[in-house]
């Protein structure tokens, strides 16, 4: 009797469960290159799928391609996410280029708008160009390799796989639909949904059909630290960054108490550092702009004619083109490296550089230069000041009396004769707290 008790029961406990499940779609936006902040939002998105059990996860995707480890973090989340994720190509002329054609190959479905297209997979260097030689070829081979597996393991097209990497072959998305690259085209999110409702789909542990027609829409946005990072990772604004930095640092260093400069330039090197981290950065750039800036202080506290001002100019040139070098090696084997990604994402614009270097020499130069200057100058205050000055006689000086210097009188001695009231004298030294003086334009 218990246990017909039971099923009501586990009967009332199954229906919930179904409604959790198909509760939500959770919807991300991933737009621009792939880069370790677009990895972080994906992951952490579909961290939060799972955690609130959303029936489906959607990626409306348009990149030109970014990161290989960016793209591998992103292609491990999704095929390991108990959670089916979607990847939809979207909107209408989007495309899902080089890494984007991973994370697509990765979803356990790929849908498509109309006017968009996918392909062009084959890995570049940071310079956009073909990776030369045996480390080409290894690049090369594992791209395609990783990109084989994908499909294959999703069921879709493994010869496809080989000629969007070794061919850069990119299709449209109805010859996606087609060829099976893709199995839906679709104009809206909304239609999306409503042609996913009923699809069983492959996961790890098992398979599981999608319960997604009126599902809610939830959007997960990226937050304010998200936002910040997206902007501070980039080449440009992190070097000109740095540079306030140093700007601001050497100039509290040789002017304490002005407190601006130093804390303007402590964030500044905080905020590019920020950047720098989340970029495929040369420690051996940063190195050499350290030496220039050695050199500059060093020329400045010890003159030598401009040679080491000179030497420091060539340092923080050659600092910057290695911050990301487009002759630098492949940052992780195991991935393409920056496939389709812009130059201009991973070097430091030439008008970027020129512009610094000359406001770094002209910094050093002639801000620097002054203030330096200004602190070798005699000290022009106090009683340091009293010598080389024209007092008056207030008394006789035969040899000692009173004289006034600067509206105040001082005990005097005459070290040439003597001097009488009202006449005017040189001061010549200081002995304690009597003025050394003679008669002016005197020997």
């Amino acid at each position: 009797m218990r246990n017909w008790l039971l099923v009501p029961a586990l009967l009332v406990a199954g229906a919930m469960t179904v409604a959790a499940q198909g509760r939500a779609a959770a919807v991300l936006t991933v737009s621009g290159p792939i880069d370790p902040i677009s990895a972080r939002y994906v992951t952490r998105g579909i961290d939060r799928a799972v955690r609130e059990a959303d029936s489906v996860v959607v990626i409306e995707l348009d990149t030109p391609g970014g990161l290989g480890s960016s793209m591998d973090d992103i292609v491990a989340r999704i095929v390991s996410s108990p959670v089916p994720v979607v990847v939809y190509v979207s909107p209408p002329g989007a495309r899902a280029a080089s890494a984007g054609v991973f994370i697509a190959m990765a979803a356990h479905v790929t849908a498509m708008a109309p006017g968009t297209h996918i392909g062009a997979a084959h890995p570049v260097g940071p310079n956009g160009a073909d990776i030369p030689g045996a480390m080409g070829d290894k690049v090369l081979n594992d791209s395609v390799a990783k990109l084989r597996a994908l499909a294959d393991l999703r069921g879709r097209p493994v010869s496809w796989a080989d000629e969007a990497v070794r061919k850069s072959q990119s299709i449209t998305d109805s010859e996606a639909v087609s060829r099976g690259v893709a199995e839906l085209s679709v104009p809206s999110l909304g239609d999306l949904l409503a042609r996913l409702d009923g699809r069983t789909v492959k996961l790890q542990d098992g398979t599981v059909t999608l319960h997604t027609a009126g599902a809610e829409v939830r959007r997960i946005r990226p937050t304010a630290a998200d936002s910040i990072l997206a902007f501070l990772v980039n080449p440009d604004l992190a070097y000109i960054l740095m540079t306030i930095g140093i700007f601001g640092i050497i100039f509290e260093l040789t002017s304490p108490g002005a407190i601006a400069p130093g804390v303007v330039g402590a964030l500044s090197l905080l905020l590019a550092f920020v950047g720098f981290g989340n970029l495929p950065t040369n420690v051996g750039g940063i190195v050499f702009i350290v030496l220039a800036i050695v050199l500059f202080v060093v020329d400045l506290k010890t003159p030598t004619h401009g040679f080491l001002t000179a030497g420091g100019v060539v340092a923080f040139v050659l600092g910057s083109l290695l911050l990301f070098p487009p002759w630098r090696g492949v940052p992780r084997p195991a991935g393409p490296v920056i496939p389709g990604l812009s130059p201009s994402r991973v070097a430091i614009s030439p008008a970027a550089i020129a512009g610094m270097t000359v406001l770094m020499a002209a910094f050093f130069i002639f801000v620097l230069g002054k203030g330096i200057r200004a602190q070798a100058r005699r000290v022009s205050f106090g009683t340091e000041a009293l010598v080389g000055g024209v007092a008056t006689a207030v008394t006789g000086l035969a040899p000692e009396g009173m004289v006034r210097l600067g509206g105040e009188q001082w005990s005097a001695r005459s070290v040439e004769g003597t001097v009488s009231p009202g006449e005017r004298v040189d001061v010549v030294g200081r002995e304690g707290l009597s003025l050394l003086v003679r008669k002016k334009g005197g020997t």
